[in-house]
């Protein structure tokens, strides 16, 4: 009798969790999903605007290269205070404020007639940017318990993909259009900035900061989260400021390989427009259609990733695996396949590159105390956010001191594999015995 009434507490229990971790999941992805969709169709619009914007003021692929690139000056020297200020402030606010400023700034860059004006846009989008991607990933890690963060990063990041799924044919099809006699690539960046003005006053009123806070959860249940997410904290639980942060080993280890996977993330982010452009002929429409096809791939992958790495509880190999599988389709890219077809497989597997990232943005939280993990995503993505604009600039120097993209995407296939064999020496979770550096 005593073990059937024990099996039944039990039960009961994990049915509260379940449901309890279910109704935390059902509330906060889908609306930050939807924001950081919103974030890269505004922060990624100049690489199918460069099409329209080369045709009508004669930019050039460095001018391109260097307006690409720009955007992570400023939003390099933000990471650490937009990080901070979501730990120590409030998420809601700066995420909302984050919003409405870049949403402003993407319709502004419209404007757009000169060199200058293109770089001090993307300057200016950048420093507005630079606390919303930290910020969410210190704001999820307040809210899910180590085994579902992997998960909720994938759903998270799988905006990702989604973005050029929905953005690539969406700018193609804007980019044919002249309303008003403004062209398309100028009402491609005012339709793509206005959501995120809407969307970051709705983040002021459906944002909840803490489980605490939280009036959509029952007393038991916000108890239970606070309860889970402090026996989680790793031993040690103080203050770190981001120069100590820095210091770290693992955490100068982790700033590296997130610099060179940045480096050739962005680079392929930024150009594959162009490359499927001129390697095609299609037109800007049709380029926008084919565009697309690598992100379905990533989405998947990005998903059934951070899956898998919950399920089996390993993070490093999860975020290794998809960088060399990148490499490889770079290196193929070089020998210029004969079809199309082939040509879109191979920049499918480029595109995965990117299902790292789900994996590796929860390994911080894992191991670190809330204000050093605060201090450390914003440093590890400030550093490797630097390739942001190396990533792109230096890719597109390459193709106009070469004219040809096969150097390039040599060198983008050697940061990737650079990354991956680093990310192996990462710390394991603690989950697997990992201990705080």
């Amino acid at each position: 009798m005593a073990a059937a009434t024990s099996n039944l507490i039990t039960s009961a229990t994990g049915q509260f969790a379940e449901h309890t971790r279910h109704q935390v999941a059902l509330r906060l992805l889908p609306f930050v999903f939807v924001l950081y969709v919103t974030n890269y169709l505004d922060r990624t619009s100049v690489a199918y605007a460069a099409l329209g914007m080369s045709r009508d003021l004669g930019f050039s692929d460095r001018v391109f290269g260097l307006g690409a690139g720009v955007f992570f000056i400023s939003y390099v020297a933000l990471q650490i205070p937009g990080a901070l200020l979501v730990e120590r402030w409030s998420a809601r606010r700066m995420i909302s404020a984050t919003m409405i400023a870049w949403g402003m700034l993407t319709s502004l860059t419209a404007l757009v007639h000169t060199p200058g004006q293109l770089y001090l846009a993307r300057f200016a989008l950048g420093a507005a940017e630079a606390g919303f991607f930290p910020g969410v990933v210190v704001y999820l890690s307040h809210w899910f318990i180590r085994e579902d963060r992997g998960k909720a990063c994938s759903n998270f990041m799988a905006a990702i993909p989604l973005s050029f799924i929905i953005g690539s044919p969406l700018a193609g099809w804007i980019l044919g259009r002249n309303w008003f006699e403004l062209q398309g690539w100028r009402w491609l960046f005012v339709l793509e900035g206005a959501p995120a003005i809407v969307l970051g006053v709705a983040a002021f009123f459906l944002l909840t900061d803490w489980p605490r806070q939280a009036a959509w959860l029952a007393p038991e249940q916000r108890e239970w989260i606070d309860q889970k997410l402090e026996e989680e904290k790793p031993a040690g639980d103080q203050s770190v400021s981001a120069w100590e942060a820095i210091r770290s080993p693992t955490i100068m280890l982790l700033s590296g390989l997130t610099f060179l996977q940045y480096f050739s993330g962005y680079a392929i982010f930024f150009w594959m427009p162009t490359m499927l452009k001129r390697q095609s002929g299609f037109s800007d429409a049709r380029v926008g259609l084919i565009g697309a096809i690598p992100y379905m791939v990533l989405f998947v992958a990005m998903l059934f990733n951070g899956w898998h790495s919950d399920r089996s509880g390993e993070r490093r190999w999860h975020a290794a695996v998809p960088l060399f599988i990148s490499a490889i389709g770079l290196l193929a890219l070089v020998a210029r396949p004969p079809s199309m077809v082939l040509t879109m497989i191979l920049f499918s597997m480029v595109a995965i590159n990117t299902a790292y990232l789900p994996i590796f943005w929860a390994i911080p939280t894992e191991f670190l105390s809330a204000s050093a993990a605060a201090g450390a995503i914003g440093a590890i993505n400030a550093v490797g956010s630097v390739a942001g604009f190396a990533g792109p600039y230096a890719f597109g120097y390459l193709v106009t001191r070469t004219g040809s993209f096969a150097v390039g995407m040599a060198a983008l296939a050697f940061s990737s594999v650079a990354a991956a064999l680093l990310i192996l020496q990462a710390p394991r979770s603690q989950r697997q015995g990992n201990q705080e550096p």
